[in-house]
């Protein structure tokens, strides 16, 4: 591209040099200024890039043509610019042109010199280049081949070596993640030796944890799939069913295939199957568990009454992974209890009918048997006007008559406290008082027994809140018992002692005693204990019972103990307790049974 430009400037500058001569015009004088200033720096740069002898003669020649076209153009110019007349200076500037037309064929001539001189020194070097790179192809082929050789003969050794335990080792971390038993390696000391043998030991302890986590998961799944009682079963975070056990099988009657997938909404009735479900996951979510109970429904449509567990159930991380529920069917329990209900009910129902019917029964009574007791009081008046046989009927119609009377007072006061009508008129009282009129009485009931009546007076000073009449009812039922049942004895003892705001008031004797398997039944109503062997001991087994709930009624209790201190004879020990007072805050109050403890 350089080499011809030194041959096309020149020629355009002359052109426009005979241009301006012809016509004066200075526009065909741009491609001569144009020339001016590129051919010296040209000219240069050649002079620096040409280093073959040959092409820089040839080059000094062009310079010297390309000098002397410069010279004749500027002369043409020149002349050009003179202002002489055209006409007497025509044959000097076609003299001037001639010469330059010369000068331009030479030049063209010299540069194709030049280019064909050129195109020979460079096929001369690319040969040479060709030959060079030949060479070095060639030494890059053995290089290479003896580069491939000595690798096939490394990749023998280690194969033979290093590379058949490492290969060992892949192997191993296949068999390891597999849980698969490893292979054996020969024991070395170098790093693989150290790796492999670090490998066999996490190996093992591996496949141990594995067993031991099989075993547990496999224990754990045995135990939920064949529990029946309970329906044991997961539910994925949007409530649908993950697993199935047997026991929800025979509780809830789906298959596995069946239920799987499903929403465990489907277990609920209609009226709750909108909302509990959701209710019952939010508060799982929010408390850890939710337990619930209510109808469920079976696959045949059945209901079924059910105590549900939902836990929510999360990693490590605290995300929620699902939900485990348990169900246990609840309606033997809950059949169980509405008949116990209806039963209660119907027993409520029979007490009140059987207070009523006592309640009626002993004013029925009560009304002939004072017409009776008043015409024996008439007989018992003209008594010595009988003879003995008709007193000894007397007397036992008075007897007869009397204990009538008290088994239908008895009857009365029972049916008075069970119906809330027996009022009591709770007032101080001196303890030692009452004991004694106590004994006072009950002196003679013992003393016909046989017995001795012992009085201890340690509630000297004391003071009680009850009922004066019905306390003494219960201490003389106690005394009468003591001395009605004491047939090997010899004594019965009343006496008192105070302790916690309480009185204990004791009857005790020194009798057979109760065994203690008729001790529970003690203070049943109407239940006389051992009448098999006391038949001829007049008694109605209202006593205790009647006792036991007047001492209620003014705040005490009740209760019995083998006077010997064991569980079973030698003695019996009745007490019951009684609310003390103080003298100066304690008044009468009206209280009835069921105002009680």
């Amino acid at each position: 591209m350089t080499k011809p430009l030194i041959w096309m400037e020149p020629a355009r500058s002359a052109a426009g040099a005979r241009g301006y001569a012809l016509t004066g015009e200075a526009r065909f004088l741009e491609p001569y200024a144009l020339a001016e200033r590129e051919l010296p720096p040209t000219i240069a740069r050649l002079d620096e890039a040409i280093r073959d002898p040959g092409v820089r003669s040839q080059f000094v020649t062009l310079v010297g043509l390309v000098e002397t076209k410069r010279e004749g153009l500027g002369e043409i110019v020149r002349m050009s610019r003179g202002g002489t007349d055209l006409g007497s200076s025509r044959i000097a500037l076609d003299r001037e042109l001639s010469a330059n037309r010369d000068v331009l064929e030479r030049l063209g001539e010299q540069v194709e010199a030049i280019q064909r001189s050129e195109a020979v020194l460079l096929d001369e070097r690319r040969a040479r280049v060709d030959e060079v790179r030949s060479r070095f192809l060639w030494l890059t082929m053995v290089s290479a081949l003896l580069g491939l050789l000595g690798s096939l003969a490394a990749v023998y050794l280690f194969s033979t070596g290093i590379v058949r335990c490492v290969r060992i080792l892949e192997r191993n971390a296949e068999r390891l993640a597999q849980g698969r038993k490893l292979e054996e390696l020969p024991e070395e000391e170098d790093e693989i030796g150290l790796l492999a043998q670090r490998l066999s030991r996490a190996s093992a302890l591996l496949r141990a944890r594995e067993k031991d986590l099989s075993e547990s998961e496999e224990r754990f799944r045995l135990v939920v799939e064949r529990v029946r009682d309970y329906g044991i079963f997961a539910l994925d975070t949007d409530g649908n069913v993950a697993t199935w056990n047997l026991g929800a099988e025979r509780i809830k009657g789906w298959q596995a295939g069946e239920i799987l997938g499903r929403h465990f909404g489907t277990f609920y009735p209609p009226e709750t199957r909108d909302h509990l479900p959701q209710e019952m996951i939010e508060r799982a979510i929010r408390d850890g568990a939710a337990e619930d109970e209510g109808w469920r429904v079976r696959r045949d449509g059945s209901r079924f009454w059910a105590n549900v567990v939902i836990t929510a159930l999360r990693d490590s991380e605290g995300r929620l992974r699902g939900f485990a529920k348990v169900t246990r069917d609840m309606s033997e329990r809950r059949r169980a209890e509405e008949q116990l209900l209806v039963a209660r009910e119907d027993a409520f129902a029979a007490n009140l009918a059987k207070t009523a019917f006592l309640s009626r029964t002993s004013h029925e009574l009560r009304t002939p048997m004072n017409a009776i007791l008043g015409f024996g009081q008439l007989l018992e008046i003209d008594e010595e006007n009988f003879d003995e046989q008709h007193r000894s009927s007397i007397a036992q119609i008075m007897k007869a008559g009397r204990h009538l009377l008290s088994l239908i007072n008895d009857l009365l006061d029972i049916s008075s406290i069970e119906a809330g009508a027996n009022e009591l008129s709770l007032e101080p009282i001196a303890l030692d008082e009452l004991l004694a009129e106590a004994h006072s009485i009950g002196a003679p009931i013992v003393e016909q027994a046989g017995l001795n009546f012992a009085l201890d007076r340690a509630g000297e000073g004391k003071l009680v809140l009850a009922d004066r009449r019905r306390a003494l009812q219960v201490i003389l039922n106690l005394v009468g018992n003591a001395a009605k049942y004491n047939r090997s004895g010899t004594h019965v003892s009343l006496s008192a002692a105070t302790e916690a705001g309480f009185a204990r008031i004791v009857v005790e004797d020194d009798g057979p005693g109760i065994d203690a398997k008729d001790v529970p039944r003690l203070f049943t109503a109407f239940d006389r204990l051992g009448e098999q062997n006391r038949s001829s001991t007049e008694g109605t087994g209202l006593g205790l019972a009647l006792s036991k709930s007047l001492v209620e009624s003014m705040g005490g209790a009740m209760g019995y103990e083998p006077a010997s201190g064991g569980t079973g004879t030698g003695g019996a020990r009745f007490w019951f307790t009684l609310p003390l007072s103080e003298p100066a805050t304690g008044k009468a109050a009206t209280l009835s049974d069921k105002e009680g403890p």
